[in-house]
């Protein structure tokens, strides 16, 4: 098994972001989609948690199965929500036990049930401690461009993540859509005297109906973006918004290329071909 560190380390890395089916047909879409990917000999692929025994059980699935009946190499994402000290090492473990050694350390949405279970931790730094007690894991964490939602302000934010990033070994940005939000992490973070690489995540966006959707999710699209695209909208309607789209984020990666970035961290909604678009346009290896 091969450590996200070491790869970071080796050479510029190139990743995608999957999320566990719910159903017959989110599974076959699944399996198409990790078919299609795998052609691009990705660095590694991370897969998304909700929290709950149920959610638990498809991420640790859809981990195992990526793991031995695949080449590629997974991350498993964990939060601390919901979830005692004991349990959390349970999972650890489990992971460990059949050969995972990545892992991101999430804090989690506090549970919208009132009468939900806590859990004993809170914070993603607990979770990135308790994961080193337990040993063998290359462990990543969340990164905010605009700021964490629930943060007071942007310098709180970049307090805690520093904080956060020196307990780990890398960490992963929210999706954003101008270089300007990515450099500024970066800076912001160096002069708090933190280095470890940031990889910076890209979601295109494909047609005009998800604009509002990116703003709910905290990365609201830039003005300058959402006139290109209701340009060619008016110029050609969805097809041509979607090719906005793949250039805009294209665009994008170029420039973060351009920085330095340690590498390109894919947003998939587990359908793979805007991300193979992208890839191709970029000159990404298999594309």
């Amino acid at each position: 098994m091969v450590k996200i560190a070491d790869l970071l380390k080796a050479s510029t890395t190139v990743s995608f972001e999957f999320f566990p089916p719910r159903s017959d047909e989110e599974a076959t879409t699944l399996a198409a989609t990790l078919k299609d990917l795998e052609l691009l000999h990705p660095s590694f692929v991370s897969v998304t948690y909700r929290g709950g025994a149920e959610s638990r059980q498809r991420t640790f699935d859809l981990v195992s199965m990526i793991q031995n009946e695949t080449t590629l190499t997974p991350m498993a994402h964990l939060i601390c929500v919901a979830h005692t000290r004991s349990e959390l090492i349970s999972i650890l473990e489990e992971y460990r036990s059949i050969g995972v050694e990545n892992l991101m350390a999430l804090g989690g949405d506090p549970p919208s049930d009132p009468d939900a279970p806590r859990g004993e931790l809170r914070y993603a730094t607990e979770l990135v401690a308790l994961a080193r007690e337990v040993g063998g894991f290359s462990i990543g964490v969340a990164a905010h461009p605009a700021g964490h939602p629930r943060s007071a302000n942007l310098e709180e934010d970049r307090d805690h993540l520093a904080a956060k990033l020196e307990a780990a070994d890398f960490a992963v940005t929210q999706f954003f859509f101008s270089l300007e939000e990515y450099t500024g992490l970066v800076d912001d973070l160096e002069r708090r005297g933190v280095t470890k690489p940031v990889l910076p995540g890209i979601m295109p966006v494909t047609s005009l109906s998800s604009v509002p959707r990116m703003a709910t999710m905290g990365s609201p699209v830039p003005e300058w973006a959402v006139q290109r695209l209701v340009d060619a909208d008016a110029a050609g309607g969805p097809a041509a918004v979607r090719a906005e789209g793949i250039a805009l984020a294209s665009e994008l990666c170029t420039g973060l290329m351009g920085v330095g970035a340690p590498g390109l961290h894919f947003y998939t909604l587990n359908r793979s071909s805007a991300t193979r678009e992208i890839a191709h346009a970029l000159g990404l290896s298999g594309a």
